[in-house]
């Protein structure tokens, strides 16, 4: 089977956002009193963030290099972060409702930005209207075969206990309801349905005729029907023929990407051996331990173990598909890459160094180019501080520079990557697209490590330094000779080098 990929996401640099969090407008008004915006955040509270926010503060991003945006659930919901849809077809009226989706997409637009929402199909709230019915007329309901009902509630004995009291077992047995993860708040969708089916494919229809460009799928995995997700990228695609589909699957899984699903998942792999590489003396592995993905993956890895495992997962797509996988180093599912890093900030510089100059799309999640922290759930989900005396300016600066340097070099977006040198806590790759050859490296390590590195097909030359735009640069230079140069890395630092033939 042919792999179909979207030919813009190559070029895209994505920014993730929780918009309750991100910016508030003050022309959204609130209907009560919101936590205050620089308050920790907690599991419930609101902070008032909203689409026109998003819409006011699109000069920040596109100075930051952003080319396009993924937002998490935007839908009717009685959670801050709305993966507990009541309604798909309706923007919450917290953030703005359908009116500002639709300003912030044309503004978006007009920029050529493009923006990806996030589609939770697996479940819904208990506020969803074919939920409420069974509620309501239990087993009678016409909507008894959209969920998983326990016998008793289909035959009508009894009816769903959606608020069990506390320290009840959240079992079917006991909702009279199948919850994802047990969780009553969050009844499972019955996707083998017919009318559930074509719901929810028409949902994604919808939204994709209002003008989205893409939908990243809340935990595809969960719904186990591979006809499902092929007919939902067929539907789909007939509908925008470039729409760009993300799957949450935080492992290797090429059974999705064979062409006939996704056109990439959310690479957590790539980000746990960057995050492993960059931060191997400074992880904190307290939070990392209490990390239900990240306890048995991030774990300290020298240049050689970095390189192989970067070749490995190079290698195991597709080639188109690896130009547009999503590549993060941080999400409102982990602690704050920052966090992780043990608030290591030259590592934190030299992760996003590699975010943003491998092949794939790279995503900055909200606030991480500022320096925001934030250990697990709801830490992790902090309000962006728009006071910039609460920035780190020259982390800031760093992230622009080499996001602008990725949207102005092709050969970062479109060219082939080789591994091509290793050595103690360093490593270097190159990309290549025609004449146009760059040099990463990278030491996370505290001392300097020449590394020997080999660029094929350059008998004589120069690696000269790359200049990063409002951001120092590393005085490296190495002369190539018979095809190989010794290249001096800096401690705790990454450079960018252009290969010069002589």
């Amino acid at each position: 089977m042919s792999v179909d990929t979207p030919a813009w996401v190559r070029d895209a640099v994505f920014y993730q956002i929780f918009p309750d969090r991100f910016a508030t407008s003050d022309r959204v008004p609130k209907p009560g009193a919101m936590e205050p915006w620089d308050s920790p955040p907690s599991t419930h509270g609101f902070k008032g963030g909203d689409l026109l926010g998003i819409a006011e503060r699109l000069p920040y991003l596109a100075d930051l290099g952003v080319n396009a945006l993924y937002l998490t659930p935007i839908f009717q919901s009685a959670s801050n972060h709305r993966y507990h849809t009541f309604d798909y077809y309706t923007v919450d009226p917290l953030l703005g409702g359908d009116a500002a989706l639709r300003e912030l997409l044309d503004r978006a637009h007009e920029r050529g930005m493009r923006v990806m929402l996030d589609g939770v199909f697996n479940h819904t709230g208990r506020g969803f209207w074919p939920f409420h019915h069974v509620l309501e007329t239990g087993g009678a309901s016409p909507y008894r075969d959209w969920f998983h009902l326990a016998p008793d509630v289909r035959d009508g004995t009894r009816f769903p206990t959606p608020y069990p009291a506390s320290g009840s077992p959240s079992t079917v047995e006991a909702l009279g309801y199948q919850a994802w993860w047990g969780l009553p708040a969050l009844p499972k969708l019955n996707t083998d349905h017919p009318a559930v089916r074509e719901y929810l494919l028409g949902v994604a229809e919808y939204w994709l005729r209002f003008g989205i460009d893409g939908w990243r799928l809340d935990v595809p995995a969960e719904i186990d029907d591979e006809a499902f997700w092929q007919a939902f990228r067929q539907r789909c695609r007939a509908v925008r023929p470039d729409a760009y589909l993300v799957g949450e699957i935080w492992s290797v899984a090429q059974e999705w990407l064979r062409g006939d699903r996704f056109d990439a998942l959310m690479d957590y792999p790539l980000a746990e051996a960057i995050l492993g590489y960059v931060g191997a003396s400074s992880l904190d592995h307290g939070v990392i331990a209490a990390h239900n993905e990240y306890s048995d993956t991030i774990f300290a890895m020298d240049g050689a173990a970095f390189s192989a495992r970067l070749v490995e997962l190079l290698s195991i797509y597709d080639p188109d598909v690896v130009a547009v996988q999503l590549n993060l180093i941080g999400s409102h599912d982990a602690p704050r890459a920052l966090t992780v890093l043990g608030g290591d900030t030259a590592a934190m510089r030299m992760a996003t160094l590699l975010q943003a100059t491998l092949p794939g799309a790279p995503c900055i999640y909200y606030g991480d180019e500022v320096g925001l922290v934030g250990g697990n759930d709801p830490a992790n989900r902090g309000s962006f501080p728009w006071d910039e005396s609460r920035w780190d300016a020259g982390l800031r600066a760093y992230v622009r520079a080499v996001l602008r340097l990725r949207v102005a070099v092709p050969a970062l977006r479109h060219g082939s990557t080789v591994a091509i040198g290793a050595s103690g806590p360093a490593m270097a790759f190159e990309r290549a697209l025609g004449e146009d050859r760059l040099v990463v490296g990278v030491n996370p390590g505290p001392d300097p490590v020449t590394l020997q590195v080999a660029i094929d097909g350059v008998a004589a030359g120069d690696l000269v330094p790359v200049e990063l735009e409002g951001a120092s640069v590393t005085a490296t230079t190495a002369r190539i000779e018979d095809g190989r140069a010794s290249l001096v890395l800096e401690p705790r630092k990454g450079v960018v080098l252009q290969v010069a033939r002589r």
